[in-house]
Formats: structure tokens, C-alpha cells, sequence
């Protein structure tokens, strides 16, 4: 029997082997269950075409969307926004004749919905002859 300050001094110890072991186990499930696709900061690099040679006559209407959603009819600035005006700047420009070949010109990084707006406005005037203007792809560049 101990009696007083005889008793000896243990170390105690808690044994964590266990628990880094369940800690590390629960880290990995993690990880692995994990997804990183971020869908507000996906990139996507647009567009890109073949560069075959093409017949390459000057377009006689060419509509240019910036990377803002500014539309240019020409060389000039579309006045305001929404269908309407750019319908208004392309009749100006355009006249009467409907069989022109129209080029959008569409920053790669513009939103999508502006382009379809350019397209929209040409479609609802009667035009038919669209074409997008692209660059070559890297790969075809280096060649």
C-alpha cells in the first residue's frame, strides 16, 4: 500500500497512432470525392478553323462584337443595344441588297449571347450568306 508522496511518477501517454491513422483515412475520402471543376471559371478558347486556303474577296458587310458585347457595323459603333439597334446600323450600311455575304467578327472571349444577337438581327433582315471569321488553330500554324 502506498501512503503519502511515495507514489511513483507515471508518464501518461495517449496513443494517436489510431487516431492519425482514422484522420488520414478521412483526408483521402475527402480528396478523392473531391471535384475541381470549377464551371463559372471554365476556359475555353475560341474559335479556331482550319487555315485551307479559301477565296478570300472582301466581304461586303462585316459586323464585329468586342470582348465588352459592343457591336460595329462597318467601322462604325452601334448606337445603344439590343436587336433593334443593330438591325437599324446593319439596314444602313447594307441598303437593299440582301444577297451580300456578311462576316461576324466575334471576339473569342465575348459572351455567346452576343453573337447570336448579331445573327439574329442579319436573320430577321433577310440576310442569308453569314459567315464567322476564325484564326488557325496552333497546330496548323506551325506547319
Amino acid at each position: 500500500m502506498r501512503i503519502g508522496n511515495d507514489r511513483r511518477n507515471d508518464d501518461f501517454e495517449i496513443n494517436v497512432v489510431s487516431l492519425i491513422d482514422v484522420l488520414l483515412t478521412l483526408l483521402m475520402f475527402f480528396v478523392l470525392t473531391t471535384t475541381f471543376v470549377q464551371h463559372s471559371r471554365l476556359k475555353v478558347n475560341l474559335p479556331q478553323a482550319s487555315a485551307e486556303d479559301r477565296d478570300m474577296q472582301p466581304p461586303a458587310i462585316t459586323v464585329m462584337v468586342d470582348r465588352e458585347g459592343h457591336f460595329y457595323v462597318g467601322s462604325d459603333e452601334v448606337a445603344g443595344s439590343g436587336v433593334d439597334a443593330v438591325k437599324q446600323a446593319i439596314a444602313r450600311v447594307a441598303g437593299d441588297d440582301r444577297n451580300q455575304t456578311v462576316t461576324i467578327r466575334a471576339d473569342a472571349m465575348t459572351a455567346h449571347q452576343n453573337v447570336v444577337t448579331a445573327m439574329d438581327a442579319l436573320g430577321q433582315l433577310g440576310f442569308t450568306h453569314l459567315s464567322i471569321a476564325t484564326t488557325p488553330s496552333q497546330a496548323e500554324t506551325g506547319k
